[in-house]
């Protein structure tokens, strides 16, 4: 298995200097995170998860969890670490103070979230959901729903789940057919079965508050007639604490591709008392609360992901000897050289580390984007924020997962016949990352909510916060002669993104099928630009950097060689998005379903 470090030196260079978070701390009056604040807790998050998370991540994946009569119980060691975790204190970090948090930044606890998913996946994925049920419940809640709930959520001693998925159904939530029946005392009682769902039943914290959407008796058909419910794994008193049993329970446990050690639950609710979260017939509208907070999430598994396993294949190409290297011997000493000499092998590395480092800058820069939404008093800054929120999620959801699946694959490569084998760990890391292609809406859902409900359905007009920042990058560094690799081709592409955008709304003004014929290569031409953006800031920064006569300078250095990589071998490819784009749904859509055949 490989043995994770947190990459703290690249963590702080992306809040630090990339993204000055201590002015935007300071500016939001997040006065208690300081730098040697944000210091000292990234650096205790690193240790927690190289020390108690990492090692467990490889018998979790063997033993998996186990379900008996309806109760999960999780693999060696999880409930232990869940205890630690608890101690100290993670939970609380990004929550409100009024509710028992500790009150620092969203974006801080990201950066600690990719951390602890690059450990171990499944063991982070307990937790995880909280933090969408918290910020579902305060948004839209009650005040005795929120005194009720959560502090025990905030604290970690109850954990929260995400419940949509319906077996007949899927991603049409309009279908579902779990109801609710309102009670005499104002609460509901909901009858229906869920499926999917993550840390549905285990054993690390005393309750789960499932989020739930149900329909009740007399609503409109379709998604237009879904309410929203809190409904806990044991009633909960006036005051907080727990009661009896409810109505709720695991029916099984899913046996899976990965993610083996996060117990993926089929959920039972029969006649299960439950409270309603805003209003009747706009739980939908509710649950974008936490489904937002879920695709970011879930984006930060991707490039949690791309760390992980870069970071396994790299030890490994320094160690392994084979073949011997084209431009000569590079160990003389040895029977072969170590396979980082040869081209094949460094495409790979350099890929992950693109696109890990990439994605960190671009997730740490939505989590700021959210800290705005959260804090600011400037209505115009909050709704820029929420703009750009707005583009950028589906794209960072979608294009980071799909590429982190891409790096995991890569670190299999490089291991060659022994990538294959479970005892290394690389097997582990692809098998795990799939499913952050698939959860929180797949790629091709994230694609028809960017292109169809977001830029088309603003008219293009959503595009602009965001693509007036690029070009306002580009304008600054317009003279500056070192900059011009970078900045020419992101002039050139975001140009072709404009047009492509023109032309796929006026061909589905005629034909509707073109934004679905064009939806995922317009999201990933969409998220290799947006890297390019994030790689051309880095680039600019270890410019700045290495002029000044800074000490780290192989760092810097570095970073500028990864960015011209990402630009010359990564950008490119999204010529070939663009060409299918053009080339239109006609041949995508010529076949009737009846001549599929085999």
């Amino acid at each position: 298995m490989p043995e994770y470090k947190a990459p703290i030196r690249d963590i702080k260079f992306v809040m630090q200097e990339l993204l000055n978070c201590d002015n935007h701390y300071q500016k939001l009056g997040y006065e208690d995170a300081s730098l040697d604040m944000v210091d000292a807790i990234i650096s205790e998050a690193a240790k927690f998860a190289e020390q108690v998370v990492a090692p467990i991540n490889q018998i979790g994946d063997e033993q998996g969890c186990t379900w008996t009569d309806g109760e999960v119980t999780t693999p060696d060691g999880f409930k232990d670490a869940y205890q630690q975790y608890v101690a100290g204190g993670w939970p609380t970090l990004a929550q409100s103070v009024e509710f028992g948090g500790q009150g620092l930044p969203h974006s801080l606890n990201t950066a600690i979230t990719e951390i602890f998913s690059s450990a171990n996946h499944s063991f982070a994925m307990y937790p995880g959901l909280s933090h969408g049920a918290l910020a579902t419940i305060e948004a839209h809640g009650s005040e005795q729903l929120k005194n009720q709930f959560i502090p025990k959520l905030v604290a970690g001693s109850w954990t929260g789940t995400m419940c949509l998925t319906e077996s007949h159904c899927g991603t049409d939530l309009g279908m579902l057919r779990t109801k609710a029946e309102l009670n005499d005392d104002g609460s509901y009682s909901l009858t229906g079965s869920k499926i999917f769902i993550s840390a549905g039943e285990h054993d690390l914290s005393d309750n789960i508050v499932h989020i739930v959407i149900a329909r009740i008796p007399g609503s409109p058909a379709g998604s237009k007639g879904i309410s929203l419910f809190i409904v806990p794994k044991f009633n909960v008193t006036d005051d907080g604490d727990i009661s009896e049993r409810n109505a709720v329970s695991c029916g099984s446990i899913e046996h899976k591709m990965g993610i083996n050690a996060n117990a993926t639950c089929v959920i039972n609710f029969d006649g299960a008392k439950g409270y309603l979260i805003g209003e009747i017939n706009r739980g939908l509208n509710c649950m974008f609360t936490f489904m937002n907070v879920a695709r970011l999430g879930v984006a930060t598994e991707g490039v949690a992901a791309a760390e992980a396993s870069f970071q396994g294949a790299l030890a490994y190409a320094k160690d392994r000897l084979q073949m011997r290297s084209l431009s000569g011997v590079k160990n003389p000493n040895g029977p072969a050289d170590a396979i980082i000499v040869h081209p094949d092998v460094r495409r790979m590395l350099l890929t992950q580390k693109s696109i890990a480092e990439g994605g960190r800058a671009l997730i740490a820069y939505l989590a700021q984007l959210v800290d705005i939404g959260h804090v600011s008093t400037c209505e115009e800054e909050k709704a820029a924020a929420e703009t750009k929120l707005a583009l950028l999620t589906p794209i960072a959801k979608a294009f980071l997962t799909e590429l982190g699946l891409e790096c995991t694959g890569h670190g299999v490569q490089v291991f060659g016949g022994h990538g294959f084998i479970k005892e290394w760990g690389m097997e582990q890391l692809m098998r795990d990352t799939k499913i952050s292609c698939l959860y929180e809406g797949t790629t091709g859902i994230q694609a028809l909510d960017l292109l169809a409900r977001k830029i088309l359905g603003s008219k293009g007009k959503i595009l602009k916060a965001f693509a007036s920042e690029v070009t306002t990058f580009c304008l600054e560094n317009a003279d500056d002669d070192a900059m011009q690799e970078f900045i020419q081709p992101i002039k050139s592409f975001g140009g072709d993104w404009q047009k492509m955008t023109e032309k796929v709304g006026a061909r589905a003004i005629k034909n509707p099928d073109e934004i679905g014929a064009a939806s995922v290569d317009y999201l990933m031409y969409s998220g290799y630009l947006t890297l390019a953006y994030f790689w051309a800031k880095m680039a600019k920064v270890a410019q700045d950097k290495l002029a000044e006569g800074c000490e780290d300078e192989a760092f810097y250095q570095a970073k500028i060689k990864t960015a011209r990589f990402y630009f010359q071998r990564i950008l490119p490819r999204a010529k070939g998005h663009a060409a299918c784009v053009e080339n239109g749904a006609q041949s995508m859509m010529a076949l009737d379903a009846d001549d599929f055949s085999f």
